[in-house]
């Protein structure tokens, strides 16, 4: 036992005490249930479903399980060995005869088990040896399966890992060391206060919405989204923002960024000093950027096509009349990138060249090998989100966040419960959560179309495979060059994914990769000299036929891909001329009101105490 645990142990409060704060607990944890099943019972409890298949995909695999026990009972024998060297070696330590090399190790980066305690205490040390033992056979009895189909055991590895991720030890008061401390110290004031914060995020329809940050200590304008500008169109889509100039004079061709609709705009503008927005306006850039509308039930039969006529075609004209240029440089981010690659499309068969550059940045073309997102995209788990999205209209964006959560479920949602719950604590402010937290709803009909022809069927890729404003649209057509900018940790689009999208257009097209994952792999700015990227300069601009083919001529280059971007679009023709600042006001666009605009300043949860 560490010093650190004895010092704590004499401290112990009496048991009476003990006894009357857990009363208290108890009491705070009745309220809660009764409340929560008050609610469901006037809404009315809905009848258990399995719209995403995973009862049959784990009944599938418990056949196949079952149909070679000679492996499974091998695989019992090897865990039952494992757990009989945890016991000796835990033994060994508790009496002081010397530290053994542990059976399991959590892996390198694991935060769950970073208290020393973890390691020092024989007990802790032992609780979690033991759950890394049945974590790691667990995982492999199920990865190692024979005989399921691909979609199949996609589904059951996922969801065993949810499984997993939820039973660890640090997950629970009596066997996290952290929370016990905790618990003796405060004599239960953490798990009293934690059952408030519980109760705080119990959401009035009954659903669980765990606060990642402290929402009240940011604002719009204020501390966040601060760079200086004007909005100087909008439409029922979007508010088209100019931001102030920064330089003297300006690159000729204005910078159209094209944020994704799933997200708010401002995770490129979270603040100075990594606000990719004022970085582009301080090298000489006017930049304009899209505000999408936060949709309601009126916008229910908005289709993706909308999105492309009255969206980013619309914007390339407003950006083309306020600078009275005839092309135009663009960037576009996610999802947003691959609506910005359907209108090149489109635009090409329509013989309209505003657009003289492309940047993408994580954006997916070719969605054959969409991840760990396929889990959530069969024909099943769509139909039922249609059926929800035919009742209200949109997609709720919570119901995005959390898909998108349970891809990272220990970072993004059980660190939480540990801190908000078990620990007590208020959520810690910090911008980039807070901007996680702002959820964006998706229109039912424009979804629907974007699951269905671009993750479901992979339609885009086929030169015609879908059709828009009376167009087929067919990426091959775009030959202007592009610039795509892809994370190599990236869960949401797997780089290997957007490599082969990259390949599409038939234009000069440039491929960096950068470190880290899909927000902060992307949000690096110069100054932080974090990350670096690869870059794969052998083929001038054509692109290597196989993601491995270019990731093994690259070469890493250290800092910020932003500053590579910059040499790349100022090194196109025409890139690095200049003309006198352009200010916002000065254009024959109106100026409706200033930056952020009110299209980002609407938050689903603003209703909420």
């Amino acid at each position: 036992m560490s010093k650190q645990t004895e010092a704590q142990g004499s401290t112990m409060p009496n048991p009476a005490d003990m006894a009357k704060t857990y009363a208290e607990v108890a009491q705070h944890a009745s309220r809660i249930i009764n409340q929560f099943m008050e609610k469901n019972a006037k809404g009315g409890m809905d009848a258990p479903t399995d719209e995403m298949g995973i009862a049959k995909a784990f009944m599938d695999l418990s056949a196949r399980l079952m149909a070679n026990p000679y492996k499974l009972a091998q695989t019992q024998m090897e865990m039952m060995r494992d757990y009989f060297s945890l016991w000796q070696g835990s033994m060994m330590k508790m009496m002081g005869v010397h530290t053994p090399s542990p059976v399991a190790a959590p892996a390198k980066g694991d935060k769950r088990f970073k208290d020393e305690e973890w390691e020092q205490n024989f007990l802790f040390d032992y609780v979690k040896q033991s759950y890394l033992i049945a974590a790691r056979h667990i995982h492999d009895t199920v990865s190692s399966a024979e005989g399921l189909d691909n979609s199949t055991q996609q589904k059951v590895n996922f969801f065993t890992r949810q499984y997993i991720d939820a039973l660890s030890p640090s997950n629970f008061a009596l066997t996290n060391p952290e929370v016990f401390r905790e618990t003796v110290k405060s004599h239960g004031q953490n798990l009293i206060k934690g059952l408030n914060n519980l109760l705080h995020d119990i959401s009035e329809d009954g659903q669980l919405r765990i606060r990642m940050t402290d929402t009240s200590a940011f604002e719009l304008g204020k501390n966040v989204a601060t760079t200086p500008g004007k909005v100087v169109f909008q439409n029922e889509l979007f508010q088209l923002i100019q931001y102030d100039p920064a330089t003297p004079e300006q690159f000729k061709k204005p910078l159209l960024i094209i944020p994704p609709w799933i997200n708010k705009y401002y995770v490129l503008d979270l603040r100075d000093k990594n606000s990719m927005i004022k970085w582009a306006t301080d090298q000489g850039h006017t930049t304009f950027i899209i505000s999408w509308v936060n949709p309601d039930e009126r916008m229910a039969k908005t289709a993706f096509e909308d999105y492309l006529l009255k969206g980013t075609l619309e914007a390339v004209t407003q950006v083309c009349a306020q600078t009275g240029c005839d092309s135009i440089n663009t960037a576009a981010y996610c999802i947003g990138g691959t609506l910005s690659m359907t209108t090149l499309a489109y635009m090409a068969a329509k013989k309209d060249k505003r657009v003289a550059s492309a940047t993408f940045f994580t954006t997916m073309l070719d969605f054959s090998e969409p991840g760990e997102m396929s889990v959530f995209l069969d024909e099943g788990t769509i139909e039922g989100l249609e059926k929800k999205m035919s009742k209200r209209g949109f997609l709720e964006g919570s119901e995005m966040a959390g898909t998108f959560n349970m891809l990272r479920a220990n970072d993004l949602i059980w660190s939480f419960v540990v801190n908000n719950y078990l620990m007590g604590k208020d959520p810690f402010p910090f911008d980039l959560l807070y901007w996680n937290s702002d959820s964006t709803r998706m229109p039912a009909a424009m979804h629907s179309f974007y699951l269905r022809n671009m993750y479901l069927a992979n339609k885009l890729k086929e030169p015609g495979g879908i059709e828009l404003g009376g167009v087929k649209i067919d990426i091959s057509k775009v030959k202007i060059p592009c610039y795509f900018i892809s994370t190599i940790e990236d869960h949401i689009a797997p780089w290997k994914s957007t490599y082969m999208g990259a390949r599409l257009p038939t234009g000069k097209t440039k491929f960096v990769l950068g470190g880290s994952g899909h927000i902060a792999g992307i949000v690096n700015p110069p100054a932080a000299n974090k990350y670096g990227f690869w870059i794969n300069d052998a083929t001038d601009g054509n692109l290597p036929e196989s993601p491995e083919d270019f990731l093994a001529g690259a070469t890493q280059q250290a800092g910020s891909w932003w500053t590579h971007w910059q040499d790349w679009v100022t090194s196109l023709p025409g890139g690095d001329a200049k003309v006198k600042a352009r200010k916002p006001e000065d254009g024959p666009l109106k100026v409706l009101e200033p930056a952020p605009g009110s299209y980002v300043k609407f938050r689903l949860d603003a209703q909420k105490p």
